[in-house]
């Protein structure tokens, strides 16, 4: 084994970081928490995987020496994020492991053959999709929040992407809240429905891709696939029936309030200082044109602001998470923000004011008392 090679900081430490997406830190297996470096042709390639998912990037540098080798993740991301400007030096040593130098600093990183890290496989052309990525980043905004954490729920834990040849829809849930985002576009590829891990997507979203290039994702074999920008990603798509979320969404309401999105951000974010302190509940008083939110807690006190609104039938109280009504109206471009409900007790959708069929969250309520 051999290497020896001379990069920018920066941008070895961009390729790093999306590579190191991939790598599992509390994997068993060194392989899996680490990083593959490739050094040949005036290339450096780094690659991660955790086995499911691969990420991959290229980097011009200088190759004094072609080889490869195996380096734990997290600990040569964050060595080389915290260097100051300026070329960093990576040698592999004859039995020392693996030189990071830059000036007069100095450190040595313990590595392995880079033989016993698993190739990206390959994946069938089944289908595509093909968007502009500043879309594509905009859409995963509008989504991603809402996917699950919990492991047991696995299929949730990812984003249900389907294409009918006319329109792309993104839906996620944690089952406490729910967020679609729309986009009518005919042109964009083949028709498919697919459930794309979280992780692979927020890869995809950092892609080093302009905001006005097109992005073409392929599927295939189980898999999904992404060469852009001098990177690629490789995942495994989420088997198992995603749940009919259509049905959680209310057919119909009685009540609405319009508010000012900016007021009800800053409003918002000042209830949830104590709010936090109350797992997170806010409720929320339609009182003529106002709308008033109220947070209380027994350690720290309580809070109440007031906004002006537009109600239709709007004399109601509702409680609600409020760092899931922020997560959502965050992700509203318009300067309104329109609640759809119908009683304290049934979810609550919250949409742009002016067209409002493009985005929507659904969020359960939270008990009164």
């Amino acid at each position: 084994m051999s290497l020896k090679v001379e990069c920018q900081k920066e941008e070895l430490a961009e390729a790093l970081q999306l590579a190191s997406t991939a790598s599992r830190s509390n994997s068993p297996k060194f392989a899996l928490k680490s990083l593959r470096l490739g050094a040949e042709s005036g290339l450096i390639t780094v690659l991660g995987c955790d086995g499911e998912m691969w990420v991959e990037r290229d980097l011009a540098c200088e190759v004094i020496e072609s080889g490869g080798v195996l380096v734990d993740a997290k600990f040569i991301t964050s060595l080389v994020s915290a260097m100051p400007s300026g070329q960093v030096a990576l040698e592999l040593l004859v039995e020392d492991g693996m030189r990071v130098q830059q000036g007069s600093a100095e450190y040595k990183v313990l590595s392995s053959d880079p033989q016993d890290f698993p190739e990206p496989p390959d994946f069938g052309g089944e289908g595509e999709l093909t968007l502009k990525f500043s879309q594509l980043q905009d859409a995963l905004d509008s989504v991603l929040y809402a996917v699950t954490t919990d492991p047991h729920r696995a299929i949730l834990t990812g984003v249900q992407v389907s294409y009918d040849g006319a329109t792309l829809k993104l839906v996620a849930t944690d089952t406490h809240r729910l967020a679609v985002r729309t986009i009518a576009q005919e042109g964009m590829g083949s028709s498919l429905s697919v459930v794309i891990p979280d992780r692979a997507l927020r890869a995809i979203r950092s892609l080093p891709v302009g905001a006005d290039d097109d992005v073409t994702i392929r599927f295939g074999m189980g898999r999904l696939g992404v060469e852009a920008g001098g990177a690629r990603v490789v995942a495994q798509m989420l088997s198992g029936a995603y749940p009919n979320w259509e049905r959680v969404v209310p057919s119909e309401f009685s009540r609405t309030w319009q508010v000012e999105r900016d007021q009800l951000i800053d409003s918002l974010k000042r209830a949830m200082i104590i709010a936090s302190e109350s797992a997170n509940r806010v409720k929320f008083s339609g009182s003529g044109d106002s709308l008033v939110l109220t947070a209380k807690s027994e350690e720290l006190g309580e809070a109440k602001e007031e906004i002006p609104m537009i109600a239709d039938n709007g004399q109601i109280e509702v409680a609600f998470n409020g760092r899931y009504v922020l997560d959502c109206i965050q992700q509203i471009r318009g300067p309104g923000i329109r609640f759809e409900l119908t009683e304290s007790t049934r979810p609550g959708v919250i949409r742009p004011a002016e067209d409002g069929d493009d985005y929507f969250c659904v969020i359960m309520p939270m008990s009164l008392t």
